[in-house]
């Protein structure tokens, strides 16, 4: 069945799938990374429940994901998305209060339900129809890039809301004082992620009059088992999981800089921060490029990239005194990741997955490709807190390099599987 024409959306409703897009996960991962060594210290977590919490959010998002991406063939992308957003503001409300460590188990597994189920399928297939039938890099290198600058702003205006509250300079303050600052920072965000559902639900525009011919059969399970039996499907389950991981070891940069650098909490909070803002740039830079050659070339490139730069950290060049190396080597790893990460949904048109079956596609590939989400952060946290300082993170590195070699792998078969497909 080949897709209808496609014309490309509007401004507003790409705007807008970009904030909801970075706002909805704001409460339970970008305060966590940008703040991380703040985090760990108010919520009084090591790493490894840190990462537990993270892992308790996978499983839920886990389950969510396939029904999550079969309900997004059948409903309106604006409603799924906005509820979505009202109801994870609202576990923004019980982490302010400080819960105690199981109740914020329970509260990130709320956010894996809130987060996933009726938003994730339904943000890639509004994105997949906003893009037309030609311009899928533009318009995932769009969302990616814009949700990047989301994320970098958020973050920069919450380090300045935590400075601002302080009343003691950050290294004079004590824990209570730095509790009530960083409460700010929390409310904050729940407002402003509420506030995004609105929008949402006002403005975004009606997208989803072409999801017809694959979901007017209420025969999920044959919709599933057409979208396993494409073999790109898989290889975009492999390269996805590769490139999360790399996001995954994006939320220790600040940590980084804290524990190796000796940066204080304000400075590894601005790391954190600041390094968010290539993925805009990065994602900026494809967006312009992406119509001019294969997207898939451009992954194959990133893992690469990600490669050279993890490689350079796991053995361990990147140390105290160093902040040229450090800084240079950060912008490489996360140069890598961000420019795969901008284009590995859009490469569904080059593998010939039909448009009306993009949402169970994406629930399917992202069961797979993001469990990271269940085993990465655990994983990450336990070498941390078993081996201090600059050998923890090796590890973690190392990991990362291992990962960049399968993701490279995968990427160049897909790009031999789309030349198969040219032909034929």
């Amino acid at each position: 069945m080949k897709d209808p024409k496609l014309k490309k959306g509007s401004f507003l409703s790409i705007l807008l799938l970009i904030l909801s897009g970075e706002l909805i996960f704001l409460l339970p991962y970008v305060l966590a990374r940008v703040f991380r060594p703040t985090f760990l210290e108010v919520f009084n977590l090591n790493n490894l429940e840190l990462g537990s919490l993270f892992s308790v959010y996978g499983t839920v998002a886990l389950l969510s994901y396939v029904y999550g991406g079969v309900i997004s063939d059948r409903f309106q992308p604006k409603k799924l998305i906005a509820y979505s957003l009202f109801f994870t503001a609202l576990g923004g409300i019980v982490l302010s209060t400080y819960p105690s460590y199981f109740i914020l188990k329970i509260l990130y597994g709320y956010w894996g339900f809130t987060t996933v189920f009726l938003f994730w399928g339904a943000m890639i297939k509004a994105t997949r129809v906003w893009g037309g039938s030609d311009n899928q890099g533009q318009a995932f290198a769009f969302l990616d890039g814009g949700r990047g600058l989301v994320a970098a702003s958020m973050g920069s205006l919450g380090v300045l809301i935590f400075s601002f509250f302080l009343t003691n300079d950050i290294d004079s303050s004590n824990l209570s004082e730095r509790k009530e600052a960083f409460r700010y920072v929390i409310l904050f965000s729940s407002m402003m992620v509420f506030l995004t559902g609105f929008l949402v639900l006002i403005y975004m525009e009606k997208n989803q009059d072409i999801n017809e011919e694959g979901s007017e059969s209420l025969n999920s399970f044959s919709n599933i088992k057409k979208v396993l039996k494409i073999q790109s499907v898989w290889l975009i389950m492999i390269i996805i999981i590769s490139a999360y991981i790399g996001y995954k070891v994006t939320d220790i940069y600040s940590l980084y800089a804290s524990e190796v650098m000796q940066f204080n909490q304000i400075e590894a909070a601005n790391v954190g921060s600041l390094q968010l803002y290539l993925r805009p740039l990065v994602c900026v830079l494809i967006a312009l490029t992406a119509s001019k050659t294969s997207h898939i070339r451009f992954i194959v490139v990133g893992f690469i990239t990600m490669l050279i730069g993890s490689t350079i950290f796991a053995f361990g060049v990147v140390q105290l005194n160093m902040n040229f190396v450090f800084y240079f080597s950060l912008v490489i790893v996360a140069t890598g990741t961000y420019a795969i990460r901008a284009l590995y949904f859009s490469i569904m048109q080059e593998g010939r997955i039909p448009l009306a079956l993009t949402g169970t596609a994406v629930g399917l590939i992202s069961v797979v490709g993001y469990t990271p989400d269940i085993f990465a952060t655990p994983v990450i946290g336990y070498f941390l807190d078993q081996y201090p300082g600059i050998t923890g993170h090796q590890y973690v590195f190392t990991i990362l390099v291992v990962f960049s070699i399968l993701g490279l792998i995968a990427s160049i078969k897909f790009n031999s599987l789309k030349k198969h497909i040219i032909k034929h």
